[in-house]
């Protein structure tokens, strides 16, 4: 499924085109998965029941969601954070606050957006950035990132009360609070 989500993202690359959806399915595939097969893990190595294991990987995969999600988001703060703004922008790999600054933007902005997605680069990164902020994109972003984040928590309402689970729900938490 990883792989999947791999070719997913390279087929999307300079696709201006993809919606939502198509972003949440690659996420899915690639970040999601891996969380959802370590917590599933914890769940297998410590002999949990199926309610449990489903629970825990269910778990997993919405943190995983949401922590893409805020990860994509960073990219357009301006917050140094490791690595620099509009490093996917550059890719032409089309993020949620792109999709979201081209469908909310007025149409000579997002024919901007779309332009930068097609051809890659940061030749117009301070314009992009703009319509970003213009658009509210990082908070409709930040905002389905902690719905993620929430459903996750919510997973973990069927595990017995313990400082794990508690430390499981603290990093739901934090995933989605980030200095942003």
């Amino acid at each position: 499924r990883i792989a999947e989500g791999e070719v997913l993202q390279l087929m999307n690359i300079n696709d201006a085109d993809i919606d939502e959806k198509r972003y949440i399915d690659v996420i899915v595939r690639k970040t999601a998965t891996l969380f959802e097969a370590g917590t599933r893990l914890a769940g297998v190595i410590s002999q949990a029941d199926d309610a449990t294991e489903q629970a825990l990987a269910r778990f997993g995969m919405d943190l995983g969601i949401a922590f893409q999600i805020v990860d994509d988001a960073l990219d357009y703060t301006g917050k140094d954070i490791g690595k620099n703004v509009g490093d996917d922008l550059e890719e032409g790999k089309p993020t949620l606050p792109l999709i979201r600054a081209i469908q909310t933007a007025a149409p000579e902005q997002a024919s901007l957006v779309r332009d930068a997605i097609e051809q890659g680069g940061r030749d117009r990164i301070d314009e992009i950035m703009q319509i970003i902020r213009e658009t509210d994109a990082i908070d409709y972003s930040m905002n389905l990132a902690r719905q993620y984040a929430e459903a996750a928590s919510r997973q973990l309402e069927t595990l017995p009360a313990s400082s794990y689970r508690d430390a499981l729900a603290e990093l739901a938490h934090f995933s989605v609070n980030r200095d942003y």
